[in-house]
């Protein structure tokens, strides 16, 4: 599965590694729709269903293991002319304290968003994730709470995320 994914480096295969890129096999999407139920409805439960009118006109990103699972996802959509969001990050449980998985989704997400045009990135984080978001550039703008949660509207510092080399390829990374 991770052959059909567009990618924007060459892969340096390691070992428990992954690939990032902007899901176009119908697997990768059931795959990232499968983890972002169990991320947001089974464990977070703050969905009965996290589908929601968004899906109809986003870009689903996924990072997929060497095995071929989807193990990480994010959704990035255009809201209005040059204002891009993203939205639903999920990684595995297993894969949550991998180094720079989560950061290979969120640069996947900018990178092509900025690719396509982007000049203004957004994001609600959940409070917990407010760290690693400032980490990788990003600045709180304010907070507010969202289907009973704290979260920070967030923007990304597009200077540290160039454009990908296609709209449609995102990053590579492996797991340390």
């Amino acid at each position: 599965m991770a052959d059909t994914l567009a990618l924007l480096h060459p892969a340096t295969r390691q070992a428990g590694g992954f690939h990032v890129g902007v899901a176009t096999a119908s697997a990768h999407l059931a795959g990232a729709y499968d983890l972002r139920r169990q991320v947001f409805c089974c464990e977070q439960r703050l969905f009965a269903d996290d589908h929601d009118y968004i899906d109809a006109h986003s870009t689903t990103i996924v990072a997929v293991a060497d095995g071929g699972a989807v193990i990480g996802t994010v959704r990035i959509h255009e809201a209005e002319p040059s204002l891009w969001f993203g939205s639903r990050l999920a990684v595995a449980p297993v894969w949550r304290r991998r180094a720079g998985l989560g950061a290979a989704l969120i640069r996947a997400a900018v990178s092509t968003a900025h690719a396509r045009g982007c000049s203004r990135f957004l994001a609600h984080v959940q409070v917990q994730n407010v760290a690693m978001f400032e980490a990788l550039h990003w600045r709180a703008l304010e907070t507010c709470t969202l289907h009973g949660l704290q979260h920070a509207l967030m923007q990304a510092d597009l200077a540290y995320y160039p454009p990908a080399a296609s709209p449609d390829a995102a990053h590579t990374g492996a797991a340390a």
